[in-house]
């Protein structure tokens, strides 16, 4: 200890731990607070991601190729001495799916049949089998897995494929139907440009339309621009403008409804909201020109109805329209979201049910699994189904025209005239 200074042996004298005799009392003098670092958990490498893949049932070994490759090119990871590193971006990505993916989608697969396909497929590459005819049944045998599947889906389960954050949203249909040609206005004259509110004219097959409908966004930055398709009052007000535009030069109105809602923001009520929706109402109704209204996915309360009044009202096969959203309803009803199936069941918010209750016209088929399975072909139905509907409203005088649209609404519902 001759080495050993003064402070030196006082300090390791208060790091001892001093002598405890069972039964003596403890005499508290401090409570210390230290954080704890653990080291950061394992990265993958290109083995044990494939490898962590198999384990947990994601995709196939077809596509784990591709997997890897779509991380890497949207900078979701960093690939550094052949490891894989989480960067930001991946991070906010997969707390966003933790949190929220249950709610957008809940679908069946058909991986294990696709497995055998894909086994069956480098079977016939390796060797010199003739393994047409099984590879043949194993996709007969897909497709009949899927038309069972999504012939039996629940309304909950139509609600969550109507989210499906890979549909076409409107711009998308617009686009596809105007070739391109597509001249967007904006703007409601009065305070600004509503990006959730989309609309300007464009051609199909030499025949004008004014085309106006909700817009989501693609990725995160897209829908807040867009405000997740949630228009403000000067969205609904931008869109009677277009309207008021094509009465003028008698130009046939198609709008497309995809939204969970109206904005329901303080500052959205305090620009009138409810009176923005209410205008479009009245003056949809007293419009001298055809209206063509689609729900392409969402179709949720006044949000919806903003844009809704039209002589031909269509709905996509996998998409939904009701007064309120089945979680807001099972939060009203039962003070919770764990009720929302149900409430998706008995508010009757399917394309059949609003068939079978008389209040719309069509219901427009989809590819298998969804608009996103086969976006041509479900554009080309849009068209077809537009066409159709405005040859058959264009040979309709306009008083026959309002009279019709205003009873085909009048007459909705059930009740009782007191005598």
């Amino acid at each position: 200890t001759e080495d050993v200074d003064d402070n030196e042996q006082d300090d390791n004298k208060n790091n001892n731990i001093p002598r405890v005799v069972e039964g003596d009392d403890l005499n508290f003098s401090d409570v210390k607070s230290l954080q704890h670092f653990t080291e950061p958990p394992p990265r993958y490498t290109e083995a044990s991601l494939v490898k962590k893949l198999e384990e947990l049932g994601i995709g196939r070994p077809s596509t784990y190729a591709s997997i890897v490759s779509v991380i890497k090119d949207k900078g979701y990871v960093k690939y550094e001495k052949r490891r894989f590193e989480p960067e930001t971006k991946g991070r906010i990505v997969t707390a966003f799916l933790n949190g929220y993916f249950s709610n957008y989608i809940e679908e069946n697969f058909t991986a294990k049949l696709e497995d055998q396909l894909d086994k069956c497929n480098v079977i016939g590459d390796e060797s010199k089998v003739d393994v047409r005819d099984t590879c043949k049944k194993l996709k007969l045998k897909i497709e009949k897995t899927k038309k069972e599947i999504y012939s039996n889906i629940t309304p909950w389960q139509r609600v969550q494929l109507s989210r499906h954050p890979s549909r076409p949203y409107t711009l998308d249909y617009i686009n596809a139907l105007t070739d391109g040609n597509f001249l967007e206005l904006h703007g409601d004259r009065n305070i600004s440009d509503d990006k959730a509110m989309v609309g300007g004219l464009g051609k199909i097959d030499n025949q004008s339309f004014m085309f106006i409908g909700q817009q989501k966004g693609n990725n995160i930055k897209t829908r807040q621009y867009r405000n997740f398709g949630m228009a403000n009052p000067e969205g609904y007000r931008k869109a009677l403008r277009l309207m008021k535009l094509a009465e003028k030069f008698s130009i046939p109105i198609v709008t497309f409804i995809d939204t969970p809602g109206a904005y329901p923001g303080i500052e959205a009520e305090e620009k009138g909201q409810a009176e923005a929706i209410a205008r479009n109402l009245y003056e949809m109704f007293n419009l001298k020109t055809q209206i063509i209204c689609i729900v392409i996915g969402e179709g949720a309360s006044g949000g919806a109805l903003g844009i809704g009044i039209g002589d031909k009202i269509m709905m996509l096969e996998n998409t939904w329209y009701s007064v309120i959203s089945p979680e807001s309803c099972s939060s009203i009803l039962w003070r919770s979201w764990d009720f929302k199936e149900k409430a998706a069941e008995v508010l009757k918010l399917t394309p059949e049910d609003m068939k079978k209750n008389k209040l719309i016209d069509k219901i427009i088929k989809e590819p298998l699994g969804g608009a996103h399975q086969n976006r041509n072909k479900v554009f080309n139905t849009v068209k077809k189904e537009i066409i159709t509907s405005f040859n058959d409203l264009k040979l309709l005088s306009t008083s026959k025209l309002l009279e019709e649209r205003s009873n085909r609404f009048t007459s909705m519902g059930v009740f009782n005239e007191l005598s």
